[in-house]
């Protein structure tokens, strides 16, 4: 048999369903690399709670890496606050996650309220609703619209403070624990569930 002198080149696309399939699960995980926090959840793959449980570490375990970014700081108080008030409302989390976790928390979103200054008897969903309207104002270059959603009875101190406060966080050492605890809580859910 007659060798040819020419090499073909590898095909650049996958020749088999199954390094297809391959390929498309690594998605979520470069997509998620780099989605900025609050974002949707693509390695939660439709479960937006898990999703930010997933991401929490990145998210809020050390709200001073957005010194000088008070948006993403909003986004990633918005996740904390999301986490705490949604995943011990979930059923299918009350049952399969430690009341520790969830302990784990409240105590973080306590913390994180008392360095923003929100009172800590506001509902969840507004001052959510709040802290990512002002990200995205903020990402939209509105810090008028940034204001005007952070002035509601939720937060105890004007606009620019919550702002300048936003813009400066702390390492929070409640948040950083809550961020690993919910995240080995998901990860061990999904191994106890994969061993089923």
């Amino acid at each position: 048999m007659k060798k040819s002198g020419t090499v073909r080149a590898p095909s650049p696309l996958p020749t088999s369903r199954r390094a297809a399939l391959a390929a498309l699960a690594t998605l979520p995980l470069a997509l998620a690399a780099c989605q900025e926090p609050g974002g949707t959840h693509l390695m939660g793959i439709g479960d937006p709670i898990r999703g930010a449980a997933i991401s929490a570490p990145q998210t809020f375990g050390n709200m001073s890496r957005f010194n000088g970014r008070p948006a993403e700081a909003a986004e990633a108080a918005a996740q904390l606050e999301f986490l705490a008030s949604a995943m011990p409302a979930h059923p299918r989390y009350q049952t399969s996650v430690q009341p520790t976790v969830f302990m784990q928390l409240t105590r973080a979103r306590a913390e994180m309220r008392d360095a923003i200054g929100i009172r800590a008897d506001a509902p969840a969903d507004p001052v959510i609703a709040a802290l990512r309207t002002a990200a995205a104002a903020l990402r939209d270059g509105n810090l008028q619209r940034a204001r005007v959603a952070l002035t509601t009875s939720d937060f105890l101190n004007p606009p620019d403070v919550t702002l300048q406060r936003l813009g400066s966080l702390p390492r929070l050492p409640r948040s950083a624990e809550a961020a690993g605890g919910v995240a080995i809580a998901i990860q061990n859910l999904g191994i106890r569930n994969r061993g089923m």
